[in-house]
């Protein structure tokens, strides 16, 4: 039987004795079945290489018309670019949760550009699942893994609906590719997070302790060169480049540096090459939409502090041609990791609990300190919505002072003490 599939008459389906299918008018192939217990299910039936195949779509109780037609067009069209969506569905129900993050992984790494952070992170986390079937993934095996990472308190409802969130993008992709009807997370609800919270930022003494131990590390650095120069001259042997002849001994100073002042992602500063850096007219950094967290190209003028940085590190660097990275890693190649070397600069300063990526929040809120307006911090930043600029609006110095003084300013009505209180001003 062939009709016009709505909405109303799917819903006016009544079952019969035995089960039987409605097919639709305007897409070939699709149809409902009805059994006589009233469960309806879309199919959508096609052809690949001759050969006939069916497609179960879903549930008509969780699957709207319009949501049954859409899914059938994107599933014709893969036919006809070659595919073969009931057999990527029959393979999503040979994948357990790693062996899809396998093959997740390979699309990630060429699309996107966190995907060492995201990838680790989803294997750590959700190691206990690894094993799982694709198709077992359920919002109750979520809701068990949350209370479990959030049970010694070590960490943050944020850092789990984070951690969620990635599963649930990379689950959104095993729905595209066919390996699932729906995304089972589609309906977990992330936890409630304090927006307000204290960010973690330099305090004056810290600050002070970091810039001392950087400078140490860096005399270290030279007194051991020194000393190893001392030893090869006495042997003959060819010295090493004199470490006291230029700024900076390695990339971790100049780095540091220019994220206190730019306020640049550390993923940020890694892509960062000398053609994004204008040493110019007062100095300008581009960071490129393609290496940006938000896709969104953004410029950030260079204070004297990051302009005179760069100026230095730029004319001690061994290739500073336009496609050189500015801070690069073995043989020219992206660096992609200073944690040991971090790690040790905190200890040696004896800062606790602040990350690389702290240096961005000290940046934020010493402009914010200092008077600068939320919306030009949000473009300093790079933050595409202001909800994320907010949590430093606490630290302006004024601004909720000058609020609650005007209760004062405009009182009229006389009040007890008022009189004594005046007097004292």
């Amino acid at each position: 039987m062939k009709a016009k599939l709505t909405s109303r008459s799917v819903a006016g389906l009544k079952p019969k004795a035995t089960p039987f299918e409605v097919h639709d008018k305007e897409i070939l192939g699709l149809s409902i079945r009805v059994l006589p217990s009233g469960s309806k299910t879309w199919y959508l039936r096609y052809r690949v290489d001759g050969a006939r195949r069916r497609l179960k779509l879903g549930r008509a109780e969780s699957m709207t018309v319009a949501q049954a037609k859409s899914k059938a067009r994107e599933a014709l069209a893969d036919v006809i670019d070659g595919g073969d969506p009931a057999e990527a569905k029959r393979r999503g129900r040979e994948h357990t949760l790693g062996t899809f993050l396998d093959e997740y992984e390979i699309w990630f790494r060429a699309n996107r550009r966190s995907a060492d952070t995201t990838i680790v992170r989803l294997r750590a986390a959700f190691g206990g699942l690894m094993h799982r079937k694709l198709s077992d993934i359920n919002p109750w095996l979520i809701a068990k893994w949350r209370n479990s990472y959030l049970r010694d308190g070590k960490r943050t409802h944020a850092a789990a609906n984070r951690t969620i969130e990635c599963l649930r993008a990379a689950l959104a992709r095993a729905v595209e590719w066919r390996y699932l009807d729906t995304n089972p997370l589609s309906g977990v609800k992330l936890t409630r997070e304090d927006s307000n919270a204290r960010v973690r930022y330099l305090e004056a003494e810290e600050e002070k302790r970091l810039m001392g131990a950087l400078d140490a590390r860096q005399e270290r650095a030279r007194q051991d060169r020194d000393n190893a120069n001392v030893w090869r001259r006495e042997r003959g042997y060819p010295e090493l480049p004199d470490l006291r002849a230029v700024e900076y001994t390695d990339h971790l100073t100049p780095l540091v540096l220019v994220a206190l002042h730019t306020g640049c992602r550390r993923g940020e500063l890694f892509d960062l090459r000398w053609a994004d850096v204008n040493l110019r007219q007062g100095g300008m950094l581009t960071v490129q939409g393609r290496t940006a967290k938000t896709g969104q190209t953004r410029h950030i003028p260079l204070n004297g502090i990051a302009l005179s940085v760069l100026k230095a590190w730029k004319g001690q660097s061994g290739d500073a041609s336009a496609e050189a990275y500015v801070f690069p890693g073995r043989g020219g190649a992206r660096l992609n990791n200073v944690r040991k070397a971090w790690t040790g600069l905190l200890a040696e300063a004896k800062v606790k609990g602040f990350r690389f990526h702290d240096l961005r929040h000290t940046f934020a809120s010493k402009l914010v300190m200092a008077g600068v307006d939320l919306n030009t911090v949000r473009d300093l930043l790079g933050h595409s919505d202001l909800k994320m600029t907010q949590r430093y609006a606490h630290l302006s110095p004024e601004h909720r002072r000058e609020a609650v003084e005007r209760l004062v300013s405009n009182n009229v009505v006389a009040f007890p003490g008022a009189k004594a209180e005046h007097g004292k001003r």
